[in-house]
């Protein structure tokens, strides 16, 4: 793909459009029009196989510069091919020398061209691999039922497998006495009974999506032995590629990903440690619903989330500052952590878009609010517009935005698969995420993309966040209620958090962050507002504060009842006791109140000025704010893909707001009260009110000056705009470029501001899957246009509202447009036949399965709207 290098080298050189220059700069204005490159985007670079060549490496890292991205995380995973010295496809094992050797090649030629790199902590999810024994693997408690017949006085237990151990057996309730052999004493009964019996054993679990050379059973993550010994065999061999260099600029795990992990082999020990009692006498009621049932798992349940902080989070943060680096991590998952349990790691990570709804990206973005950390990143854009090759720029935004929405100021990009020049176009992609190479076509208008991404970034590192509203997480009812099969905390929350509690506050007009006991214990609640959902269970401790924060003035709604428990098996008589007790004077008090579930976002409009408040409510419309030194700064999106029209307030209005537009960095006067908000389909902008700043022109009218909608000549003999290019039988597999030009005449009396090249209006089109995230819109250009005017660059055109200000390019008289539109890649894929891998499973096993290949077809490709020129005049006639 040099072609697309030498091109996006020319982009980054051609002049720019012109902009509106504020009369006096400000140094929030100078950050919006060159934000920082530490706010670039980064990608996920899957290395296959490993099968790389330091070449394509270093000719990969060229691209992704150019493309804008910021750096990369290096992920080595499954095999794509077997190897093929005539195609220059060598597998380079997973640390071994030659592995190493490029990944020390990757890490100098990162840091010469300024490239941040991570790297993952392994390959494939979670940690694990050959290294691991049965003895270190993730662990698990079953429960086996076994028949006593009438009259029996001995019992056979299971069988024990490798890595098993029998922890108790229980007979009407009753724990049997326990002895060396395979059976086991019990009282004669003249019925027939059924046996418990309690096994420690291991879940089994292999690496997902292991590099060859990886493979092996995943690690028990609250085992301090699997730990040290991943960190020592894999860690230490990864960082040993950097020795007198330096090292990555962080070190990742995934998230967690230990599915029935609920166990370790001196967890009986800890248990009786902290909480004061042998958990093997209680086996049944992790399993069965008894009297002690709810206590016992909640005390079980936070042993493990303890154990996860104290033998995961803190002792890889701790290995990676003695190694010079830093610890990135998605900390949720099983076993499980809890939200505060981010404050152990240098750089939290969350996932998931729907941000009305609880997501793990919340989740960090709260705990990175709480516990003060800077730069909070969201892996984004898996499964984006599945099958992969799919995802369009515009696609990307809307992704983007709606983690932005949650407080996401990193976007770490899923992904960019590595693919050597022998695999042909568009080459190597991974199963299940969007695949953001430069084998895209429409790759060349990736700096606009990354460029919008990284301003919006830059804005929400801005100041300090927010969130005036927190809601506090049940994580102790969840605690209450897990099971061994199902050991997440962040799962719990997603059925927990029921009555649309989130939505409900954001369509109050605030921002909202969650929050957990210890947080709350430790000082860090900060909002106007907390609301309790629907909680039965709550740390006494954490109830305490919240009291003296209510004293100090802060409002408390619960929805649905107070709490009324408290505590595990020892402590939560007493513990119950003080909660009933604090929970009946704190809400006798006026600035706390129990409504019903569904009155949560009314109760809100009454007790508390809202941030931003809509003429028209409309659920589609999200923001961020930001408080800034002296003001404010908003970010506001169109999440749907309707044009929205209305009129909002703004909390900290000063009556001199200014709207920055983060596709095309140009700002305009909002002014004050009933604010204008004119939003595109999907599109978004930043609203700053800071009286530093100067005077901002307000808006233009334009008026239509020309129909360009004909007139058009193109290559390949394309049809004409108005007519997708896969409609021709010749073309309807083309992937690639067109160049639509034309010639037209400006008036002489000219434009005296912006001459709007408008490119049409899209339409809203079923997504046709609620799991696979897209734009659902039509749009009018397919997939994204590069403008050139007279023979000069003007700019990319990729997103709504599919315009592009062209008036410092024109003159007076004839003038000359070429528009060079981009497709996807899925054209020309939805005419090939899946690839043959046979051999290749044969050889490594099943690793992967291609996902929505069924769904590959040629898409609408082209300008399919119409074209206009809208010109504002000093001296229209």
């Amino acid at each position: 793909m040099t072609r697309v290098i030498l091109l996006l080298a020319l982009l980054s050189t051609a002049p720019a459009a012109a902009q509106d220059a504020p009369s006096g700069g400000t140094g929030l204005w100078d950050r919006f029009r060159s934000p920082p490159d530490d706010a670039r985007p980064l990608v996920r670079w899957w290395w296959f196989g490993p099968a790389v060549d330091t070449a394509e490496l270093d000719r990969e890292i060229a691209a992704m510069k150019a493309g804008g991205f910021g750096g990369f995380e290096v992920q080595p995973t499954y095999p794509l091919a077997l190897d093929d010295p005539a195609a220059g496809i060598r597998t380079l094992p997973f640390l071994s020398d030659p592995f190493l050797s490029a990944l020390r090649h990757v890490g100098d030629t990162a840091r010469m061209t300024g490239m941040r790199m991570d790297v993952t902590i392994g390959s494939g999810w979670p940690f694990g691999g050959p290294h691991v024994p049965v003895s270190q693997a993730a662990a698990k408690v079953d429960m086996v039922r076994v028949s006593v017949p009438a009259g029996a006085d001995r019992v056979p237990v299971p069988p024990m497998q490798q890595g098993e151990r029998m922890l108790a057996a229980f007979i009407d309730g009753r724990r049997l006495a326990m002895v060396a052999t395979d059976t086991v004493s019990v009282k004669a009964s003249p019925v027939e009974r059924q046996m418990m019996v309690f096994v420690a054993g291991r879940t089994g679990q292999q690496v997902k999506r292991p590099a060859v050379g990886a493979e092996g059973f995943v690690i028990d993550h609250v085992s301090t032995a699997a730990v040290t010994r991943h960190l020592t065999m894999v860690g230490d061999r990864l960082l040993s590629a950097f020795a007198g260099t330096t090292p990555p600029y962080a070190m990742f795990s995934d998230s967690l990903e230990a599915y029935g992990s609920s166990w370790t082999d001196d967890l009986p020990e800890q248990f009786r440690r902290r909480r004061g009692y042998d958990l093997l006498d209680h086996l049944p009621a992790l399993f069965a619903d008894t009297p002690d049932s709810a206590a016992v798992r909640f005390d079980w349940s936070r042993t493990l989330s303890e154990l996860v902080d104290e033998r995961y989070l803190r002792p890889i943060t701790d290995w990676a500052h003695a190694r010079g680096t830093r610890f990135r991590a998605q900390v949720y998952g099983f076993p499980p952590p809890t939200l505060s349990s981010n404050a152990l790691v240098d750089l939290p990570e969350g996932e998931g878009a729907d941000w009305r709804s609880f997501t793990s990206t919340r989740w960090a973005t709260s705990a990175a609010h709480l516990y003060g950390r800077p730069v909070v990143s969201s892996e984004t854009w898996t499964w984006l517009h599945s099958p992969a090759w799919a995802a369009t720029p515009l696609d990307m935004k809307v992704e983007a935005d709606r983690h932005f929405l949650q407080g996401v100021n990193q976007i770490v990009g899923h992904g960019w698969p590595y693919s050597p020049p022998g695999a042909g176009e568009p080459g190597w992609a991974f199963y299940a995420a969007a695949a953001l190479s430069d084998h895209n076509p429409w790759y060349p208008a990736m700096p606009a993309v990354t460029r919008y991404v990284q301003r919006v970034s830059a804005m929400l590192r801005e100041g300090t966040p927010d969130g005036d509203v927190a809601i506090y997480l049940p994580i102790e009812d969840a605690f209450a209620d897990m099971r061994p099969a199902h050991a997440s905390v962040n799962e719990e929350m997603r059925s927990r958090l029921r009555d649309d509690v989130v939505a409900q506050v954001l369509d109050a007009g605030h921002g909202v962050d969650f929050v957990d006991a210890q947080a709350i214990v430790a000082g860090k609640l900060n909002a106007r507002v907390l609301v309790l959902p629907r909680l039965t269970r709550i740390d006494p401790a954490a109830l305490r504060a919240i009291a003296a924060w209510v004293d100090r003035g802060g409002l408390l709604v619960a929805t649905g009842g107070a709490p009324g428990t408290a505590g595990g098996l020892r402590d939560g008589v007493a513990g119950g006791r003080t909660v009933r007790t604090l929970a009946r004077s704190l809400f006798r008090r006026r600035n706390a109140s129990i409504v019903s579930p569904e009155a949560l976002g009314e109760t809100l409009r009454r007790i508390t000025s809202p941030t931003m408040v809509l003429a028209q409510p409309d659920a589609a419309v999200g923001f961020v704010r930001r408080r800034i030194a002296g003001g404010d700064l908003y970010f506001v999106v169109n999440t749907s893909a309707r044009s929205i029209r209305t009129t909002a307030r703004f909390a900290g209005d000063t009556g001199k707001g200014e709207w920055w537009d983060p596709l095309s960095g140009t700002r305009q006067a909002a002014g004050g009260g009933d604010v204008p908000l004119d939003l595109a389909p999907y599109q978004s902008r930043l609203l700053a009110m800071s009286p530093g700043l100067p005077p901002a022109g307000p808006a233009r009218p334009l008026r239509p000056l020309l129909d360009l909608s004909t007139g058009w000549e193109t290559t390949l003999h394309a049809p004409p705009p108005g007519t997708s290019w896969t409609s021709v039988l010749a073309l309807r597999h083309y992937s690639g470029a067109i160049r639509y030009s034309r010639r037209f005449v400006l008036p002489k009396h000219g434009s005296s501001g912006p001459a709007i090249l408008n490119f049409g209006e899209g339409t809203p089109v079923s997504d046709g899957s609620s799991d696979r995230p897209r734009a659902a819109i039509a749009a009018p250009v397919r997939e994204a246009a590069l403008v050139g005017i007279n023979g000069r660059e003007a700019g990319t055109v990729w997103a709504a509202p599919w315009q592009i200000d062209i008036g410092p390019f024109l003159h007076p008289g004839q003038n000359r447009i070429d528009v060079t539109v981009m497709s996807g890649a899925t054209n020309a894929l939805s005419a090939r036949t899946p690839p043959d891998r046979r051999l290749l499973t044969m050889r490594y096993g099943e690793r992967f399965v291609d996902q929505d290949r069924d769904k590959l077809a040629p898409a609408p490709s082209g300008l399919l709207g119409r074209i206009t020129l809208n010109v504002a005049f000093s001296d229209m006639p």
